[in-house]
């Protein structure tokens, strides 16, 4: 039951940016998005990675790795777009 309610969180967290990643690759546009919340995120979840992989939970790590993926999409295109 809570390797079911944590895949359930971290799916629904995780893909809750996808649509963000996707309008922001889509129209260029970041200008709405602040750098440091960015940043201080991608340091957070790499830090659940750590955790995550620490206790041995697959849950914590495979979720925060999607996440990390894709709020390094976002990352970049913040970079790239200014």
């Amino acid at each position: 039951m809570s390797a079911a309610l944590g895949n359930l969180a971290g799916f629904l967290t995780t893909f809750a940016f996808l649509p963000q990643v996707l309008r922001a690759w889509r129209t260029g546009s970041t200008a709405d998005l602040s750098l440091a919340t960015i940043l201080a995120f991608v340091v957070g979840v790499s830090l659940w990675i750590a955790f995550g992989v620490a206790i041995h939970s697959f849950p914590v790590v495979i979720w925060n790795v999607v996440t990390l993926a894709l709020n390094l999409c976002i990352l970049g295109a913040k970079i790239r777009h200014g």
